[in-house]
């Protein structure tokens, strides 16, 4: 079963940075796109980083998101700078794979949850 492995998270100061990481488990031939979704549900874009590593930002501020992935470890990443309250919420990773039988699947990260505070 091919799955997300999720890391990061949890309670951020206003004004501090944090890394959301999800790592892809399972035997995969290919990643295709990647992306960042932002909760409660799923129905934020947040980013989302192609194969060739090129990046969009859709609904967050590109000045303190990043998008970062690392084929080698089969891991994706988002980074928050300067974390403001908005931020708070549900982080879900997506991503389109392909299998060794040459299926394509989309799996989704159970959600990583981030609180900003002061």
């Amino acid at each position: 079963q091919v799955q997300f492995v999720e890391s990061g998270g949890g309670f951020v100061h206003t004004g501090e940075s944090t890394t959301l990481s999800c790592t892809v488990s399972g035997r995969i031939s290919i990643i295709y796109g990647m992306a960042w979704y932002q909760g409660p549900g799923k129905h934020k874009l947040v980013a989302t980083i192609s194969r060739e590593g090129y990046k969009t930002y859709i609904d967050a501020d590109e000045d303190r998101f990043t998008i970062a992935r690392d084929d080698t470890n089969y891991t994706l990443t988002l980074t928050i700078d300067n974390a403001k309250s908005e931020d708070s919420g549900v982080y879900y990773c997506h991503a389109t794979v392909s299998l060794p039988d040459r299926t394509d699947e989309v799996i989704w990260g159970q959600g990583i949850r981030v609180t900003v505070s002061s």
